[in-house]
């Protein structure tokens, strides 16, 4: 999928991904870091894949060491459907806002600038901004 880098996401700031999720959907996932080594947030919405049937499962990676998972049993994403998920960068933290949910994942890497964002799997990339 696309890659974004250069973003520059400090905290206090958000990034706004729109997209249309496939019809035979498995999971996708939204990278969000310094770069390709470095996630901050891992965050991966599973339909049916690698033993989770509809859950978020979330990670950090360093370099090629990926850290504790955390998994948000709220699941509000559809096959088929279009989604809207805003993530809100904060000094410790990023705040996920996903329809009708939110939740927060601790910035583990300390990060003090996100740069990079990617997205992959079963999900078309509408539109992204940030502000």
């Amino acid at each position: 999928g696309p890659v974004c880098t250069n973003l520059g996401l400090k905290p206090g700031q958000r990034l706004t991904v729109k997209g249309k999720i496939t019809p035979n959907a498995k999971s996708f996932v939204m990278n969000l870091g310094k770069d390709a080594t470095l996630l901050g947030l891992h965050f991966n919405p599973r339909f049916d894949a690698h033993g989770d049937v509809n859950t978020i499962v979330c990670n950090s990676k360093k370099v090629e060491e990926w850290g504790a998972e955390h998994r948000e049993t709220v699941f509000p994403f559809q096959k088929g459907g279009t989604v809207e998920i805003t993530f809100g960068v904060n000094q410790n933290d990023v705040t996920v806002h996903l329809p009708g949910h939110q939740f927060t994942f601790p910035n583990r890497l300390n990060l003090p600038v996100f740069d990079y964002f990617d997205t992959q799997g079963d999900f078309i990339l509408q539109s992204i901004s940030w502000e």
